[in-house]
């Protein structure tokens, strides 16, 4: 099931005239839809159907829970497949641990180049006048100075890949503006972070190349630690990302701690793991004090 599909079963649970249709609906999705992290977050299903956790109906909640326990569970094994997958590829370390997978590598003159050395595009005797324009050489300058941080390849890998990676930035914006400056001053950001030895490895030598690096999110190439605290909040946010304003309803079932009043306006969302009660956040309209139970 695509996201036009998705999109089109989740019409057809808004406008559900009765439990039996929700429940037909629902069955039918969870029979056909593979989640995936990215179509989740293109379509938003699992907001849709986390909403309906709390019918009336026994058999629509329970059939909730079951998917929504079941997505997030599939979810997260695409997530540590993915990982391990990175974790079995070859690493590159920082500093002297750099040099033991690149043992042979030389610099222009000859001799072995130190990983703790500090490089640039002047000490290395790389010529940058590629192009007429000032602009694009500057920017091969900075991402070659930005790819051999650490880096035991020789000049010319390296100013390869610089080249490659300006030149795919330039294609797609066509000219020198500041959304070409932009987009080079944040692969710039990331590429000479100490703590991305990865993503600059897999730049010099073409594992990811120029074009591929371009249409890379932030998210994606930041470094392990930063990837798995994002990891970790999205795993939490997942299936919680609704809007307070579109579930707020008013009501005389709470009683105002403060005041007393029983004019009440609340919403209901999923704070905790998928077979948590929903947590209610209250807002006295007379008062406006604000508590929340679950």
């Amino acid at each position: 099931m695509d996201a036009a599909a998705t999109r089109a079963c989740m019409k057809e649970l808004d406008n559900a005239a009765d439990s039996e249709r929700l429940v037909e609906v629902l069955t039918d999705l969870d029979a056909k839809f593979s989640p995936t992290e990215q179509l989740l977050r293109e379509t938003r299903i699992g907001v849709a159907v986390n909403k309906l956790r709390s019918h009336s109906d026994p058999r629509v909640a329970a059939l909730v829970k079951k998917m929504v326990a079941s997505w997030r569970e599939k979810v997260q094994m695409q997530k540590q497949k993915k990982q391990r997958e990175l974790d079995a590829s070859p690493k590159p370390k920082p500093g002297a641990a750099a040099n033991a997978s690149t043992k042979s590598k030389t610099n222009a003159t000859g001799g072995k180049i130190d990983a703790n050395e500090k490089r640039d595009w002047k000490s290395d005797g790389v010529d940058t006048n590629i192009y007429s324009d000032p602009v694009r050489n500057s920017c091969v300058q900075v991402t070659y100075n930005a790819l051999v941080v650490q880096s035991t390849h020789p000049p010319s890998e390296v100013l390869k890949a610089a080249k490659d990676v300006e030149q795919a930035v330039f294609a797609a914006e066509r000219s020198t503006s500041s959304a070409y400056r932009n987009k080079m001053r944040s692969l710039f950001v990331n590429l000479k972070d100490p703590k991305n030895p990865t993503l600059r490895e897999h730049v010099v030598t073409g594992r990811i190349s120029g074009e591929r690096l371009r249409t890379l999110k932030p998210q994606e190439m930041a470094n392990d630690e930063l990837k798995k605290q994002v990891e970790e909040i999205e795993k939490q946010n997942l299936f919680n990302a609704q809007s307070a304003q579109e579930q707020r309803s008013v009501t005389d079932r709470f009683t105002c701690g403060k005041c007393k009043e029983k004019k009440v306006s609340y919403y209901q969302m999923q704070t905790r793991s998928a077979d948590e009660p929903l947590t209610t956040f209250c807002t006295c309209e007379n008062c406006g004090n604000r508590w929340k139970f679950s």
